[in-house]
């Protein structure tokens, strides 16, 4: 009984003395674990919240659309841009304005709006689709090389057959027909088969001379 007095005497003064030397490490280490996961927890929480406040804002600015007010619509676009950047509807708010302002003649803003989704999308297919749109104004602007810079850049292969195509429009503006050729070849052979723009650039094909293939 002594003896077990004795250990458990021993193993009491080991824990002291490892305390004394290593317990305030510990307790600032606790510390740092704790407050690191209130952090994390505070930060998933303002995400989201921000996610949900962006998502009301995003549902008035397609509301604004649908009823046709424009002005209700670029407030609403401006908010999610400004204000909840980092969401995913920013970028998507981005390319709702640029349609307006296309429709609205104004290309210099809607190529504003583009260049910006491209610039802070997440998101690969919301990023391509930026991109396509984005050269489509440039080239009803003339600014084929740039709109030619902006097809170059690397895209998912759900989208090569629409940027095939619109590089074929750019080239052929150009007046470089044969070049505008092999970039229509291209988005024909990308193209699935029930893919119903698929004719139109067949007929684009026979507008330049020589079979689809």
């Amino acid at each position: 009984m002594a003896t077990y007095d004795l250990d458990e005497q021993e193993r009491l003064d080991e824990l002291k003395a490892w305390w004394k030397r290593w317990g305030n490490l510990v307790m600032v280490g606790l510390a740092v674990v704790v407050t690191a996961a209130a952090g994390w927890r505070y930060w998933q929480n303002q995400v989201a919240t921000q996610s949900l406040e962006a998502a009301t804002v995003y549902e008035q600015l397609t509301r604004s659309l649908v009823a046709n007010d424009a002005k209700a619509a670029r407030d609403a676009g401006a908010m999610l841009i400004d204000q909840y950047q980092g969401t995913a509807y920013a970028p998507r708010a981005a390319l709702l304005l640029a349609k307006l302002n296309v429709g609205a003649k104004d290309l210099k803003s809607a190529q504003a709006q583009l260049e910006w989704a491209v610039a802070n999308s997440k998101e690969p297919s919301v990023k391509d689709l930026a991109r396509l749109r984005l050269a489509g104004v440039q080239l009803d602007q003339k600014q084929y090389d740039a709109a030619l810079k902006t097809l170059s850049a690397t895209h998912s292969d759900a989208f090569a057959f629409r940027f095939h195509d619109l590089k074929g429009d750019v080239l052929l503006a150009q007046g470089k027909p044969a070049e505008a050729r092999a970039a229509y070849q291209a988005a024909f052979g990308k193209a699935a088969e029930d893919n119903a723009y698929r004719n139109i650039v067949e007929l684009k094909l026979d507008a330049l001379g020589g079979a689809a293939k």
